[in-house]
């Protein structure tokens, strides 16, 4: 048997049929054997690899787990930490910057030097780190590891050098914030508390300076002790017990009370004078019980406790401490008391931290504070206090990009100039009200737009049906308009059938978008099988959504093995032939519906994009539709095609119809399409229905279905891998490819031909009256449907988990943000290969899988291999059961002016399609010129016989001409179909076509043709269909996502690899320029979110509510410092209010006393060497202050030393001036004493 697979491995590779041979696989650049050469084409290429290098531009979104909250009241900006050891630091809009540690530990506390220009953070490998802003990139300066303690809280003093830790143990010590070392003053734990006390009094959770004096330390335990210690003394001058345990501890700016909250929901007041007792306590939402006992309440996190000058009252905010019987069914909540009044805001989400916003840096002034930051789980807010209804200010960063998970993104550069106003101007009317009139609190730092901008919009999908427009141009995000796809269906409701099902479930999961910005057509892919298409109007109407729907349905149990030819010879059975009608008994009871309904009234559109058509897939058999795995839409063709697994679907969306619906075998055309050989009934199959569309996450079985669904656990999302069950998902290319190519069967004896034709073509579909050789010639035709013909003689072997009564074909939709699987990169296993393939298939969302579920083969990496090299696939019956059982599903489309056959001398339209089994076809469609005609006359096309190879799923068409330049596909101008009409004009439509021809003469006709899959990319030269470059891409992974972008006034292929690597690629020649591997890991999230785009921009999901931008080019990279924001301003420290003297006479003006006397290495000596370890940073703190990126920076730096100058030189003048004066008061003097004593004598004197 393995000498017959040679031998057909032979024939293959000598066999006709426009496939490159072996040698194909020569190096980048090479001429393939018997082509045209590319000096034919004349093509200059100008990229070099010195035009390309990768740089991560901006991050935007809601940063993810976020843990900790800082703000500097001086500069005016905020910092964010995160768990995963990201740190974001805000300021006015533009101003946005994002910072990783290397660790990847999580930040618990930061600390900014106020008005230094610089960021302390503490994360939980208990490590210090010194953060540089004065740099548009922030930069670590230093790093000091604690080796033998744990870090729990730091405070940092303001205009103070001496930072203070608390670790776990209960200790404090002391660093020199400029040299970042320990100081040898350490207050221990047990000589903070009493001697008597046998109990360790827990962490540090509290260190704060008194305001009244800072030479007083007040130290807080987790256990309720509360120590101030005497840093002069070096003793302790009062200890505060308390039975319930601390959480946070606030002061009075005058320092003589301060304010405690306690896990048991209550709040303490305590005086210095008394520290025997709290002077008040207080339950803010606990009650007193019948029976006289307190109510108990949820622990109160944090307190605040802040005094106005405007009112007498100080505010007292705090997050928690409602009852736990309220609280049951109660949002997280943040409570501001102020006097009397009490008002609580209920949040959506856990509050991680909030900090009060106050006009001074001073803790000894009074605070009057003016606004609340409040850090939620999955939100930022920001409270108003200065109103009496406490409004929240409107966020001006994109912190909603996560507000439903993210399914999917495109990315649009270079946009036409006059789409981002109308988006704006119609989203505008989106906009939520009853925002604060106040201008957003945190505006530090400085942005200018930079010079290199143009139009750039970014579209996301998202799990609620939602699509979100945003302007994306000068690295910013700003949200445009929002789409809702899921008012075009009726809402589900309970008991109705399917839809009963579907209640709880994400049936408008939004899976793929595709859009053409200069005609604004906008189609829209759900995870229900459902396509939706829409066209932009400036004016609302009331219109009817007009429905199609189609019966594209294949089962792999149809295609017959040789062993059931044998034995079950074909006998005529008419009925083997003839599909059922929709709603046929027998069909079930959801046979010939779609999943969802869509509205039957006309319904009101406002202005924006207003649904025009809906195209969905019908349940065949019981078995509900496979997603859509490809879509592409042409504006000038009037058409748009989608195809999965099963076949192809192409509308005429001018004139409502469905054109063609083909199964995938049926489109490599042979001489009769239709004739097929007669097949005896099968038997009776068990519905496979558990392959059912199961949102995102349907390859998953419910017992390993680990990826997180919705918000509910996004929090609970770790970075480690996830092993996923392959007995779910078989792939058909799990396994080494057969032996021998698929042929055009035109190419063949007549016998042969009819032979494969009857093996390829498992899919059968209705043929109306209308239907002449192939091509549907009715402009009225209804959707042609997929019949089904029962065989007899299929082994039923083991078969997949059947959906049981009642189990709703859906699941939630699982959010491409929320993937955290890891796509193998590479193995030598066959278990290995499988999990790649199996990932590429939950990439593409088709659901591919083998007959036999169980079956197992195995082969060795070498056979495997030499296989996949020579790519030689059959799809006759002599191979393997396991390819030959599985589907070929759609994977790309592309529409475009191309040469449908060799002998064509003109580009007509053409719809490319590409497969999962590496095969490209071609399409021609014949359209009518005249508008009149368009609409009126049929659109034919139909398979042209074309068949081209590439190793692995086909990803990506583009055209070029003979020039190498880039060939756009024809598009229709807009034009608003809402418009008033001028009856002396009538409106007519006005196509750009960009065809191949039109604008070489010098090169000749013909253009070429560049073609990706996941293995390899080949640049063909069209009508002749010669192979000239084939480049193989990779060997050991495969490609995720392919690009022909323009770059530097020039065009390349763009590639992103399951390893992690991006690659670019030169055309036509396929010479590699660039090779990165810029990500190491990379899981699902980012491998259907990852998209490149004109300009050498690329984006991606970094984490489910954050968007990572980088760019590719070596000229964005260069020009990035400009188009970044400045965190640091230099701005004057405010000066402390100068007290009168009565006050500071009795002891209301804070004391200052020399840290360094105290903590320098003279007075402390140094701290152990086995307690910290210094790290040092890649610059010296001496170099911070000078390090300060940027134009603005610098002459802001400049005038401040002028005005130093200019002051220096008038007070050295002064100073002269005074000099002058006394000496001609010492001349006039002296001369005074002459002349008294000059007639004198000596002893007269």
């Amino acid at each position: 048997m393995k000498k017959f697979r040679k031998v057909l491995d032979g024939l293959s590779s000598s066999s006709p049929g426009g496939v490159a041979s072996p040698s194909c696989g020569s190096a980048a650049g090479t001429p393939t054997a018997h082509a045209p050469t590319p000096q034919d084409i004349h093509v200059q290429e100008t990229l070099v690899s010195e035009n390309f290098q990768i740089c991560k531009t901006v991050r935007h979104g809601f940063p993810y787990q976020p843990t900790c909250l800082a703000f500097d009241p001086v500069q005016k900006i905020l910092a964010i930490g995160s768990r995963t050891g990201g740190i974001r630091i805000l300021g006015r809009p533009g101003v946005d910057c994002y910072s990783q540690h290397e660790s990847g530990a999580a930040v618990l506390q930061l600390q900014f030097l106020i008005n230094e220009g610089a960021l302390v953070t503490a994360c939980a490998d208990d490590t210090l780190h010194l953060w540089n802003l004065r740099q548009r990139r922030p930069a670590i300066l230093h790093s000091l590891k604690f080796n033998r303690e744990r870090i729990t809280f730091c405070h940092l003093p303001f205009q103070s050098k001496w930072l203070y830790v608390g670790t776990e143990r209960g200790n404090t010590h002391i660093v020199n914030i400029e040299s970042f070392v320990l100081s040898g003053y350490v207050i221990m734990w047990n000589k903070a508390i009493e001697l008597a006390t046998k109990a360790h009094p827990g962490p540090v959770v509290h260190l704060s300076d008194s305001p009244k004096d800072e030479g007083k330390l007040l130290i807080g335990f987790e256990s309720g002790t509360v120590v101030q210690w005497d840093l002069r003394a070096k003793k302790v001058d009062f200890r505060i017990y308390y039975d319930e345990a601390i959480h946070s501890v606030s002061w009075h700016h005058e320092g003589k009370q301060f304010m405690c909250s306690h896990s048991d929901g209550s709040l303490t007041m305590w005086n210095l004078r008394n520290t025997a007792r709290p002077i008040q306590i207080t339950y803010p939402h606990g009650k007193i019980l019948k029976d006289g006992r307190k109510e108990s309440c949820k622990p109160i996190l944090k307190v605040e406790y802040k005094t106005s000058r405007n009112s007498s009252e100080p505010y007292v905010i705090f997050s928690g401490g409602l009852s736990y019987d309220k609280s049951g069914g109660r949002r997280p909540t943040l409570t501001i008391m102020h006097g009397k009044a009490i008002t609580v805001l209920e949040m959506d989400h856990p509050i991680v931290e909030f900090l009060v916003l106050c006009d001074t840096p001073y803790s000894n002034e009074v605070q009057d504070p003016y606004a609340v930051v409040v850090l939620l789980e999955k939100d930022f807010i920001v409270v108003d206090l200065t109103q009496s209804n406490f409004p929240i200010f409107e966020n001006p960063y994109p912190m909603d990009i996560h507000e439903s998970p993210v399914t999917c993104t495109a990315y649009f550069a270079e946009c036409p100039p006059d789409i981002i106003p109308i988006l704006y101007s119609i989203g505008a009317k989106q906009k939520k009200t009853g925002y604060s009139h106040k201008e957003w609190p945190v505006s530090g730092g400085t942005w200018t737009l930079g010079s290199q901008t143009y139009p750039e919009i970014i579209v996301t999908g998202h799990a609620d049906g939602t699509v979100k427009f945003w302007d994306a141009s000068a690295i910013t995000l700003q949200m445009l308009y929002k789409l809702k796809t899921s008012k075009v269906f009726e809402k589900p409701k309970a008991g109705e059938g399917r839809a009963g099902e579907l209640v709880e479930e994400d049936p408008y999961a939004v899976q793929m978008v595709s859009w053409c910005p200069h005609s604004r057509l906008f189609c829209v892919v759900g995870i229900s099988a459902h396509v939706i298409l829409y066209r932009f109007s400036k004016h609302d109407a009331n219109t009817q959504i007009v429905s199609l729907e189609v019966r594209l349905q294949f089962d792999s149990e149809d295609v017959i093995s040789p062993s059931e030819a044998e034995n079950n010879p074909c006998f005529s059975d008419p009925s083997s032939h003839s599909p059922q009608p929709p709603g046929s008994p027998g069909s079930g009871t959801q046979d010939s519906l779609p999943c969802l309904k869509v509205k039957s009234r006309p319904v009101r559109m406002p202005p924006g994009y207003q649904a025009e058509m809906v195209v969905q897939l019908q349940w065949v058999d019981g078995e509900p539709p496979q997603q859509i795995t490809s879509l592409d839409i042409n504006s000038a063709y009037g058409l748009l095609a989608f195809g999965n697994c099963n076949g192809l679907t192409v509308v005429d969306f001018l004139q409502k119809t469905i054109l063609m619906c083909m199964g995938t075998l049926d489109l490599y055309g042979a001489a009769d399409p239709y004739q097929r050989l007669t097949r005896s009934p099968r038997k009776n199959r068990q519905s496979t229905s558990d392959f059912c569309m199961r949102g995102l996450s349907h390859f998953y079985s419910d017992s390993k279905k680990r990826i997180r669904t919705s918000y509910q656990s996004l929090t609970e999302l770790s970075d480690n891998q996830v092993s996923m069950d392959m007995e779910r998902s078989k792939s058909p290319t799990s396994v080494p490819y057969p032996s021998s190519l698929h042929y055009d069967p035109r190419s063949m004896p007549e016998p042969v031909a009819s032979l494969r034709a009857s093996h390829c073509s498992p899919v059968f579909y209705l043929l109306d009256n209308d239907h002449v050789n192939g091509h549907c010639t009715s402009p009225t035709s209804q959707p042609c449907s997929v019949g089904k013909p029962r065989i007899t003689g299929v082994p039923e072997g083991p078969r997949l988990t059947r959906r049981g009564p009642g189990r709703p074909p859906f699941r939630k939709a699982q959010s491409a943000a929320c993937m955290e699987i890891s796509l193998p990169v590479s193995s030598h296993t066959e278990g290995g290969h499988a999990s790649r393939r199996a990932m590429l298939q939950q990439l593409h969302g088709v659901s591919m899988y083998s007959h036999d579920e169980h079956h197992t083969t195995s082969y060795n990496w070498s056979e495997r291999e030499s296989r996949e090299n020579s790519f030689s696939r059959s799809r006759s019956s002599s191979v393997s059961s396991i390819d030959r059982d599985t589907k070929e599903s759609v994977t790309t489309l592309q529409f475009g002016e191309s040469y449908g056959r060799k002998g064509d001398a003109l580009p007509t339209a053409c719809l490319w399609v590409g497969t999962s089994l590496g095969v490209v076809l071609l399409l021609p469609i014949s359209i009518p010129t005249e508008e009149e005609e368009r609409m009126e006359e049929p659109i034919t096309m139909g398979p042209s016989g074309t068949v081209l190879m590439l190793k692995g799923s086909v990803l990506r068409f583009a055209f070029l001409d003979c020039g190498g330049a880039l060939i756009q596909s024809p598009y229709e101008v807009w034009r608003d179909p809402n418009g008033p009409e001028d009856p002396d004009r009538p409106r007519r439509r006005k196509l750009i076509n960009f065809s191949p021809s039109s604008s070489q003469e010098a090169c000749g006709d013909g253009h070429l043709a560049v073609v990706c899959s996941e293995k390899q990319a080949k640049v063909i030269l069209m009508p002749t269909q010669a192979v000239l470059f084939t480049h193989n891409i990779t060997e050991s992974s495969f490609l995720l996502r392919a690009d022909v972008v323009s770059v530097c006034n020039s065009v390349c292929l763009a590639c992103f690899c399951a390893n992690g690597h991006i690659m670019t690629l030169s055309l036509p020649s396929l010479r590699p320029l660039m090779d990165i591997n810029y990500l190491p890991l990379t899981d699902l999230r980012i491998a259907r979110t990852f998209v490149f785009t004109n300009g050498g921009q690329a984006l991606y999901l970094s984490s489910p509510t954050e968007i990572q931008r980088l760019t590719y080019s070596q000229e964005m990279t260069d020009n990035l410092q400009d188009m970044l924001g400045e965190l640091f301003t230099p701005i004057e420290t405010p000066e402390a209010q100068n007290k009168g003297f009565l006050k500071g006479f009795f002891g209301g003006n804070a004391q200052t006393f020399d840290r360094e006397e105290l903590f320098g290495e003279a007075a402390a000596g140094k701290a152990s060497r086995s307690l910290a370890q210094h790290i040092p940073g890649p610059m010296g703190l001496e170099n911070m202050k000078a390090a300060a990126g940027g134009v603005v920076g610098d002459l802001a730096r400049a005038r401040i030393a002028l005005d130093q100058r200019g002051e220096r030189l008038g007070e050295l003048e002064e100073r002269t001036a005074l000099m002058m004066n006394s000496a001609e008061t010492f001349s006039t003097h002296a001369h005074q004493v002459m002349l008294k004593h000059k007639d004198k004598k000596w002893y007269q004197l």
